[in-house]
């Protein structure tokens, strides 16, 4: 790989122990890909939840904070994907203190090498949102399919110890979707149906995802003649990467890469139609009406201040059902206005827990449904539902209204 005279500093030593580790590292990814050379990026975002990293992850961070300060300091901003605990609150739900001091350790280690600890996975909406054309590099999937496809950034899917050397170095290898030709289209779809909310645009993105298959494949989708909200287009990106790996796709008319269809390829390619029967059949796996339910959670991704407004609203006058448990996980600068707005006293007065900073498959899910009796889950996320049943889970899926009539009533209702 080419390097210039910085990344050659780096690797030879002359700016620090952490800087020459993560070149080294950088640069054994970009061999694997064939990267011809790096490119700069101006963020970085790392995923690193202490569940996933363990003892020998929190330990790797520790060596870098012990280093001199000059040593350790970051060259761009790198902020952070949901933490794995909300220390307010890891008792009530079954979380051990080894678990929280696990995250005490790694936030303090992040803390004093500048790590920007904003513990989102929804930063595109919350902070730092990236431009058209902004190389950057991005951990968390939602937030690589987001920002390749609505932002029209360009990241791959980095790994936490990738985007931390990213962020040692200020630069990434160029490969994969860092590169014009990679950003094309390769498959092409169109749609027959409308989707109604948030948990019909995520079962979209979740059969184009599986009918896509791969981290390679790059859809092109027609037929969507109504312009997504945010939050929208955000559950149709994670459950499409969920479900295919998929990190970039383009809406003809809509996202920015896309303004027609021969803008990305896509005239070339034979379209794939996508009815009410595939909608269907995705979902049917994930219905139990009638079944009691043990916890719904609104999670993966993080909600929005719009999605928490919608929740206070539909808890608003009501009280959850004795033996039904109600999580919401937001990013702590959403939660900040969702307490001054009155959302997140709503919800709690419904009998709801609102967590700050974390996502519910991060915080130890297995444990935490055992030790509260938890196996029946719904949740208006099909990204989530997809995922949980690997952690002992009965996942149900259900639109946002039906997730909070349901935990009244204590049993599903869709």
């Amino acid at each position: 790989m080419k390097l210039n005279s910085a990344t050659e500093a780096m690797r030879a030593g002359e700016l620090g122990q952490a800087r020459q580790w993560a070149i080294e590292h950088q640069l054994q990814i970009g061999r694997m890909f064939d990267a011809q050379d790096m490119v700069a990026v101006s963020q970085a975002h790392m995923m690193a939840d202490p569940e996933s990293i363990g003892e020998a992850g929190v330990e790797f961070f520790e060596n870098f904070a012990s280093m001199p300060f000059e040593d350790r300091q970051l060259r761009i901003p790198l902020i952070t994907d949901p933490r794995g605990v909300d220390l307010r609150y890891y008792d009530p739900l079954g979380q051990t203190e080894e678990m929280a001091n696990l995250e005490r350790r790694f936030i303090k280690a992040c803390e004093s090498m500048g790590v920007v600890m904003t513990n989102t996975c929804i930063n595109y909406q919350t902070v730092n949102s990236p431009l058209l054309g902004d190389h950057v590099a991005y951990g968390d999937t939602g937030v690589v399919i987001y920002s390749n496809s609505v932002c029209g950034a360009r990241s791959n899917f980095e790994g936490g110890p990738s985007a931390l050397a990213a962020a040692f170095t200020g630069y990434t290898p160029r490969y994969g979707l860092h590169l014009d030709q990679h950003r094309q289209a390769t498959c092409r779809y169109k749609v027959h149906v409308k989707p109604e909310n948030l948990t019909d645009w995520g079962v979209l993105g979740a059969v184009i995802g599986r009918k896509a298959g791969s981290y390679w494949e790059v859809p092109v989708i027609e037929g969507i003649d109504c312009i997504p909200t945010s939050d929208e287009i955000k559950h149709m990106g994670a459950a499409m990467a969920s479900y295919g790996s998929t990190p970039l796709f383009h809406i003809v008319g809509i996202t920015p890469e896309c303004a027609t269809l021969s803008d990305v390829g896509g005239e070339r390619l034979t379209a794939t139609d996508i009815y009410q029967p595939d909608i269907d059949t995705l979902r049917s796996p994930f219905g139990a009406v009638g079944e009691k339910v043990d916890v719904v959670v609104f999670a993966a991704p993080q909600l929005s201040l719009m999605e928490m407004k919608t929740v206070a609203g539909l808890c608003s006058g009501s009280k959850i059902h004795p033996s039904t448990d109600l999580l919401v996980c937001t990013p702590a600068s959403v939660y900040v206005d969702a307490t001054a707005a009155g959302y997140v006293k709503a919800i709690e007065g419904f009998g709801g827990k609102v967590l700050q900073g974390t996502c519910f498959y991060q915080q130890y899910a297995r444990e935490i449904g055992e030790a509260n009796g938890w196996k029946r889950l719904l949740s208006n996320s099909t990204k989530i539902v997809n995922i949980l049943g690997g952690y002992g889970y009965l996942p149900a899926l259900a639109s946002m209204e039906s997730c909070v009539q349901s935990a009244i009533a204590g049993e599903i209702l869709e």
